[in-house]
């Protein structure tokens, strides 16, 4: 499996306020009010806080690394006090480094506010959005920002339910066996390559393809294809948790690697993730279509806790033990 270098690592990539406000601007009606000039500023901790505590004068455990949010109760507290306190309760968040401020609800920085974040370069924005609903939003915008990604030499396909990557050298017939499966109803996630991001909180795995590929792929003899206007809508997913890894080799390549019960788990490992693995030696005249598919069955199968292998295993044993005291039977006879 061959990763090109992405901007991400296991661990995650680097997010800063510009990646969150272009992101954002749209889905959460982000306004940029002043700290234009510092949007390159790492988010350390991708996730909002609200600094109400911190407005009062304690500050322990004061999560700075954090984008801080104003709503009504911060703001509700902030109107209490004389504008020189409130300079100061502000001017007090910025000296430990708070660096970016969200006021929601549609409502407004003090210019006193806004003279402070322009002085200490502290990024300022408004959102008309209510604070819970920003909140949640936001987490999934900063979570689709920060996960660890990586973008994979391969073809993916939802088969069976599963996201399936089918990854193996050029030439063995992975877009063709992806463009079979998809005649069978199955639905195209990416073709050549994907992109895989990674779910921190749950280290499940998702596949998607680029923006620019999205539903397109490419043929030997044919060309390039648009799957949903061939096939239809049904045809193309646009993101699949990855599940299944399906390598393509040659069969004179894997003599002496193939285990031809099935008794060895492969697996393989992105992202610090390890997914299954199932090789598919390639030669004239195998059905990769039907193989693939029933790998992908197979999968699910081992997923519901059916073992095959364990099964046939466990069959064995049970008929030797009869034989045996059948065996045994006869003997005590004589």
């Amino acid at each position: 499996m061959e990763t090109l270098p992405t901007r991400a690592s296991a661990k995650g990539r680097t997010l800063t306020v510009s990646d969150f406000y272009e992101a954002g601007r749209d889905e959460l009606s982000l306004t940029l009010v002043s700290g234009g000039s510092n949007l390159q500023r790492t988010v350390e901790e991708p996730i909002v806080n609200r600094p109400g505590l911190a407005l009062t004068g304690f500050y322990d455990h004061f999560a700075w690394r954090r984008l801080q949010l104003i709503g009504n109760a911060e703001m509700a507290y902030l109107r209490t006090l004389d504008d020189e306190t409130r300079r100061q309760r502000f001017q007090a968040l910025i000296d430990r480094r708070a660096f970016c401020f969200i006021f929601t609800n549609g409502q407004k920085p003090s210019d006193d506010e806004i003279a402070l974040g322009e002085r200490s370069g502290a990024v300022i924005m408004t959102s008309p959005l209510k604070t819970r609903i920003f909140a949640h939003l936001s987490a999934f915008v900063l979570e689709r920002l920060s996960a660890p990604t990586a973008s994979i030499y391969g073809t993916m396909v939802e088969v069976c339910g599963l996201g399936v990557l089918i990854e193996g050298e050029p030439g063995l017939g992975k877009s063709e066996t992806a463009l079979g499966l998809i005649k069978r109803g199955c639905s195209l996630i990416a073709d050549d390559l994907t992109c895989v991001r990674k779910e921190v909180g749950n280290g499940l795995l998702f596949g998607s393809a680029s923006e620019s590929t999205a539903g397109y792929m490419e043929i030997r003899g044919i060309g390039i294809m648009h799957i949903p206007s061939i096939f239809g809508v049904a045809a193309v997913r646009g993101e699949k948790q990855l599940e299944l890894v399906i390598t393509f080799r040659r069969l004179q390549d894997v003599k002496g690697e193939v285990d031809r019960i099935g008794q060895t788990r492969r697996v393989k490992t992105i992202l610090g993730v390890d997914v299954p693995n199932v090789m598919i030696p390639v030669s004239e005249g195998r059905d990769l279509v039907n193989l693939v598919e029933t790998a992908a069955m197979q999968q699910k199968l081992l997923m519901s806790g059916v073992d095959p292998v364990d099964g046939l295993s466990e069959r064995l044993r049970k008929r030797a033990d009869a034989m045996q005291a059948k065996t045994a039977k006869k003997r005590g006879r004589r």
